[in-house]
C-alpha cells in the first residue's frame, strides 16, 4: 500500500460499519457474512490478498447443485457473463458452487472506501438480479436460455457493446 494503510483495515472498517453480522476467518484477511436482497439470501466473502495488492469480493448464490443440472448451469453462467461490464459469474464444476466475483488490483495505489463500495454494490446487485434464474435452472429444471430471457429480457435487444 502506498500510504502504509493496510487494505484489510479499510475492508474491516467498511464492513464493520455495515448492518451485516460479519465474521473473520481465523487468522486470515477474509470476512464472511450473509446478505439478503429482494430475490433471496446468500453468503458473501471479502478476501484481501495484500501480498498481491488485490481485493476480491464474492457472492455465493448456490453452494452446491445436483450433478445432472451442472451443464445447464454452466450454460446459464456463460450466457449471463456475456456483456457484463464489472465482475463475472464463476462455477465450480466439481460441486456446482456458483458465485459472482468482483475484484480490483490496487498495485501502486490504495483501496479506498469509495472503490470498495462500488465493487461491493455492483456484486450484490448482480447476484440479486440473476439469483432467480440460477434457482430456476438448478431447482426447477428451467432451460438456461429461458432463464436468461426471464432475467434479462429478449436476447436480440442485447449486445456486448451496450451503452
Amino acid at each position: 500500500m502506498i500510504d502504509g494503510k493496510q487494505m484489510f483495515d479499510v475492508v474491516r472498517k467498511y464492513f464493520g460499519d455495515s448492518p451485516h453480522v460479519v465474521t473473520q476467518f481465523t487468522g486470515r484477511p477474509i470476512l464472511r457474512f450473509s446478505h439478503g436482497g429482494s430475490n433471496g439470501r446468500w453468503v458473501c466473502i471479502a478476501h484481501c490478498r495484500e501480498a498481491d495488492d488485490r481485493f476480491l469480493f464474492y457472492s455465493i448464490g448456490l453452494a452446491a447443485t445436483p450433478v445432472e443440472r451442472r451443464a445447464a448451469l454452466a450454460e446459464f453462467v456463460t450466457r449471463a457473463n456475456f456483456g457484463l461490464h464489472i465482475g463475472n459469474f464463476e462455477m465450480d464444476m466439481d460441486d456446482g458452487e456458483i458465485r459472482y466475483k468482483t475484484s480490483i488490483d490496487v498495485e501502486g495505489d490504495r483501496l479506498s472506501t469509495a472503490l470498495l463500495h462500488q465493487l461491493v454494490r455492483v456484486n450484490l446487485e448482480m447476484m440479486d438480479k440473476y439469483l432467480p434464474g440460477l434457482y430456476a435452472v438448478a431447482n426447477e429444471g428451467m432451460e438456461p436460455l429461458a432463464a436468461i430471457v426471464a432475467v434479462e429480457g429478449p436476447q436480440d435487444q442485447r449486445t456486448a457493446f451496450e451503452d
